[in-house]
């Protein structure tokens, strides 16, 4: 101080001027060190909320994840009462342990399924009332949400509860507000998560595609710090190998989309030029780096599908170049999938059940206002303007957010498959109800919308925050006051599984064939067989397999005009001992047009030839499965009837063949 003092005196200037500067540097060193001491002052820890704040704020969480967990807990619980109420057998003996804990933990794993969904509504809209209107629609939407009241042993059903929650799990990790513990909590649950998914479905990697094109365009929007992203890519990565390692050096993975996207965008990321962004020559570079992207992936993606062996999923190709009348073909395996319901578009049906909950108009409705909202953001983005640290209510932009703007792009995405193919509607319809819940009691939304609006009459943020609450309440009493006493209805009745047939059939196979014996017949009767005696059989219903696919068609010509010595060579190439013939397709009366199996075989086989409208049917042998049952010369020579009901007629193949006249 003395310094200063004599440095301010007027005596100061007849002093040399080096010794003016020696006495201004503890000058600058004490006003850094003042700086430095405000800076810390600014940036120290803010004093704690009162208490009854923290006490709301834990109350809020507290009630929430409760209300999460039961939710899952009630909806495994519902499942369990009604597929007891459903397949019940008047008959049956004791189904084991092992059984009920097969579908115990099946009906688990959807428990944690809703909860997942439940708890990434509650974190979009910060509300967990949108949590339980996202179950309530889930399950009165559930012939469309889910396929486990019927298929039980689906791979998906494994599969999409891991799904459900990386996408939780991704939807905090990309929120702005994010403290530290909570971030990395979210990035190990959504590692853990991404791997298992992987591991449980052989299609997982083509859903994850789609996320990934997801956060790519969220990354080109530059909505997100785009290091968030590029970890969530090294987690793709990382899956993706281990997957390969575990999974007995599966190639599959090896040439998957997904791989050739990511090592696109890591290619890409490394070549990024550092340029002040809004700038016409960042605009530039933005366009040329998704030039690149696209270019890298489907060229990495070729090249090592050349290098590498696979058979993946070549008939896939084939399937969508038919589809879309890119081919025509005769192949009993195409036209056999075309012709299955799950892998046409979604009839009209479905369409009404989900306009009847309300959830479709509630959806759409979201939906536009969320794209609209992210529009406004991009165009925002290319004229050069920042866009805010934090969002607050007050400024009812939703579509800054940029957890709401990869969930906007992954909706339209498998909204858009799930037009072209009803079976991805069990991945897309839970997610609407999800982003429907959200929106209607997220009070940005209601926000973004008045503030397009221009609402005056009454404070936009205290209507948006009303009628985020008053929304909600009402379409939730309107659904329990339609739908509850249905869901109760359907839990006190008691609907009898009446297949005499089946049970007498598997009866049979568990008392008379031997241990080692092999089955042969419809993949979709062999599953049966393998789930509820373990005998082995010739064919499963997996059509992810180009090989399994080409065993399943030869197996087929069961059904088909082919001689019987055809058949047994068939039979016999695959090791089968028995054959089982079910006159439910022998006899088969379709309702759609040529996509009966005799009939498909028929015109694979070029046993129909259509000329000018007329179809023309010629073979030299009559159709297998009626001539096997009249039992006479060849085919007693081949194959013995050992049993036989209304349904189905099993025939023992003759390691020994005898010819009689």
């Amino acid at each position: 101080m003395m310094a200063k003092e004599e440095g301010d005196g007027p005596g100061a200037q007849s002093e040399p001027h080096t010794d003016v500067r020696q006495r201004k540097k503890p000058k600058s060193s004490e006003s850094q060190e003042s700086a430095k001491e405000e800076k810390i002052n600014d940036t120290r820890t803010p004093e704690r909320a009162p208490k009854h704040l923290l006490f709301q704020r834990f109350a809020k969480i507290f009630i929430g994840c409760l209300a999460a967990v039961t939710s899952g807990m009630m909806y495994a619980l519902y499942l369990s009462a009604y597929h007891e109420r459903k397949f019940w057998f008047s008959n049956r003996q004791e189904i084991t342990e092992p059984e009920y804990f097969y579908i115990g933990i099946v009906f688990g794993l959807q428990g944690i399924y809703v909860t997942a969904l439940f708890v990434t509504s509650w974190l979009m809209s910060g509300t967990w009332l949108a949590g339980i209107l996202t179950v309530a629609w889930f399950i009165i939407n559930r012939v469309d949400t889910t396929r486990i009241e019927h298929s039980i042993p689906l791979r998906e059903n494994w599969a999409l509860p891991y799904f459900a929650c990386q996408v939780a799990a991704l939807t905090g990790y990309l929120k702005s507000n994010l403290n530290t513990y909570a971030e990395r909590f979210c990035y190990l649950l959504m590692s853990a998560s991404t791997y298992t998914f992987m591991v449980m479905w052989e299609y997982s990697h083509y859903l994850l595609f789609l996320q990934a094109i997801s956060l790519f365009l969220l990354d080109i929007f530059s909505v997100e710090q785009s290091d968030k992203v590029h970890e969530v890519y090294k987690i793709y990565v990382f899956s993706l190998f281990l997957g390969y390692i575990l999974q007995f050096e599966n190639p599959a993975l090896l040439v998957s989309p997904l791989l050739s996207l990511v090592a696109a965008l890591m290619l890409t990321k490394c070549l990024q030029l550092n340029v002040k962004k809004g700038t016409f020559v960042a605009k530039i570079i933005k366009v040329i780096n998704f030039y690149l992207v696209c270019t890298l992936t489907v060229t990495l993606n070729v090249l090592m599908k050349m290098f590498v062996p696979h058979k993946e999923n070549g008939h896939m190709l084939k399937f969508l170049e038919v589809k879309f009348g890119l081919n025509m073909t005769k192949n009993f395996t195409m036209n056999w999938l075309l012709c299955q319901e799950s892998l046409q578009a979604p009839s009209e049906d479905f369409f009404l059940r989900l306009t009847r909950s309300s959830l479709l108009p509630f959806y759409i409705l979201v939906l536009i206002i969320c794209l609209l909202s992210v529009i406004q953001v991009i165009f925002r983005r290319i004229n050069g303007k920042s866009l805010k640290e934090s969002v607050t209510l007050e400024d009812g932009q939703i579509g800054e957010k940029p957890e709401i703007i990869y969930h906007v792009i992954h909706t339209i995405l498998l909204g858009s498959l799930a037009m072209v193919i009803e079976g991805l509607k069990y991945i897309w319809t839970p997610y609407v109800c999800m982003l429907a819940a959200f929106g209607v009691c997220s009070p940005d939304l209601w926000m973004t919308l008045f503030k397009w609006l221009r609402v005056r009459t009454v404070h936009p943020v205290l209507l948006a925050i009303f009628l985020s609450m008053a929304v909600p309440t009402i379409i939730g009493l309107s659904l329990w006051k339609e739908f509850f006493p249905r869901l109760m209805t359907e839990l006190s009745e008691l609907q009898e599984f009446y297949d005499p047939d089946t049970v007498e059939l598997m009866t049979w196979i568990k008392r008379q064939a031997p241990v080692a014996a092999v089955f042969a017949g419809s993949p979709q009767l062999m599953g049966a067989i393998k789930l509820c005696t373990g005998w082995m059989v010739t064919s499963l219903p997996l059509y992810n397999d180009d090989d399994l696919l080409k065993r399943n068609e030869n197996i087929y010509q069961i059904y088909s005009k082919r001689s019987a010595e055809d058949i047994y060579k068939i039979l016999t190439s695959y090791k089968a001992n028995y054959l089982i013939v079910e006159d439910a397709i022998c006899n088969e009366v379709g309702t759609t047009s040529g996509c009966r199996v005799k009939d498909l075989l028929d015109v694979a086989n070029g046993h129909v030839v259509c000329e000018e409208g007329e179809k023309l049917t010629y073979s030299k042998y009559g159709r297998f499965c009626h001539e096997v049952k009249i039992n006479y010369s060849p085919y007693v020579n081949y194959f013995t009837r050992v049993y036989w009901n209304r349904s189905y007629f099993v025939y023992k193949i003759n390691t020994v063949i005898s010819f009689q006249s």
